[in-house]
């Protein structure tokens, strides 16, 4: 695909970056970045980008794709009205639309967003997961005797680590019960109570609609926090740089890992992208245990793919540049909306 593309970037209304960065402070500018990048590159690329920020109407979207008629919806859009949940409704509204767009499907995301679903579609396919529980909100909640501590307690659908800290690694009754109902009243969702597994974390990326693209293993670097906490990636850890720096918190290629392992790894990144119907692209979480058994935790479509995160590094180091990896992405969304324009 090298013809230039009229390409609308849809993101939230409050991340729709300006043209003139004058006057706005450094810290401004990192919540604008990933949208900044993308812009930037499709910039480099020659299409002509089209910016669409939305929050609770549709209304902004419709005109535009009626008015502009882009050739794809370059899809940066996390949540709709304040809730994360909503994000596949806003894909379906593209297909409704008949508009290609990048990353992934409504069915994908829904199975993806899902932590407890994805893991019961993926254990029937015997691909292992930590055992675990839901929580419901506005529910009481009491441990499954199967379960054992330590526990982890997560929001079951928020992502970038939202509602998780050093207390949410529990060891008893009173903690868990405490945390699944911090999850209830400050995050306002579900919870997913797993059984806690110590070992490595680690990120895997994968690109493509049937034919995929499995990038190196990328590794959240943790030896450093204190005795007492967790190496778990809270969010203070994943948005303070601070923080970061003084507890010389990394993330880079993992290191030490057999061909053997980290061909079952691939083997086993294309079978989940697979089973969960995700397309575009997507990053998989897993925890590899200190007995070295693969452990999947869940599954991100449509993640972070700033220049500088894990998603663009990961793909840098698979001798695929930024500008071709936004260019990657374009292409399988205008083959996927191809396809779906042939289909009976």
């Amino acid at each position: 695909m090298k013809k230039k593309l009229r390409v609308a970037v849809l993101m939230h209304e409050d991340l729709v970056p300006p043209d003139d960065l004058s006057g706005i402070e450094a810290k401004e500018v990192l919540r604008f970045k990933t949208e900044r990048d993308v812009v930037l590159g499709l910039g480099r690329l020659g299409h002509q980008v089209i910016k669409i920020g939305v929050w609770d109407e549709l209304a902004p979207l419709r005109k535009m794709l009626q008015e502009s008629k882009p050739d794809i919806v370059f899809n940066l859009l996390e949540e709709f009205h304040g809730l994360a949940v909503y994000d596949h409704n806003v894909v379906s509204y593209l297909e409704l639309m008949r508009a290609a767009y990048t990353g992934c499907n409504p069915r994908g995301l829904v199975l993806a967003r899902d932590k407890a679903l994805s893991k019961k579609i993926l254990h029937y396919h015997r691909i292992r997961a930590p055992r675990f529980a839901v929580a419901p909100l506005g529910r009481s909640f009491k441990r499954p005797k199967r379960l054992e501590f330590p526990m982890i307690v997560k929001s079951l659908i928020e992502e970038a680590s939202t509602g998780i800290s050093k207390a949410s690694v529990v060891h008893a009754d009173d903690k868990l019960e405490e945390r699944v109902r911090f999850i209830h009243h400050n995050i306002r969702t579900d919870a997913i109570v797993e059984e806690f597994v110590a070992g490595r974390e680690l990120y895997v990326g994968v690109i493509g609609n049937q034919r995929l693209t499995v990038l190196p293993v990328w590794e959240l670097f943790l030896e450093n926090l204190p005795a007492d906490s967790p190496r778990i990636a809270t969010r203070r850890l994943k948005i303070d740089p601070e923080y970061q720096k003084r507890h010389e918190i990394t993330i880079g290629k993992a290191k030490g890992l057999s061909q053997e392992l980290q061909r079952m790894i691939e083997r086993t990144c294309k079978r989940i992208y697979r089973l969960l119907g995700l397309t575009g692209y997507a990053r998989l979480d897993f925890r590899l245990a200190e007995d070295g058994q693969l452990l999947f935790l869940e599954a991100n479509p449509n993640p972070e793919i700033a220049a500088d995160e894990e998603f663009a590094a990961a793909s840098e180091a698979a001798g695929i540049s930024y500008d071709q990896m936004l260019q990657r992405f374009l292409r399988l969304g205008m083959s996927r909306a191809a396809r779906l324009s042939e289909a009976p």
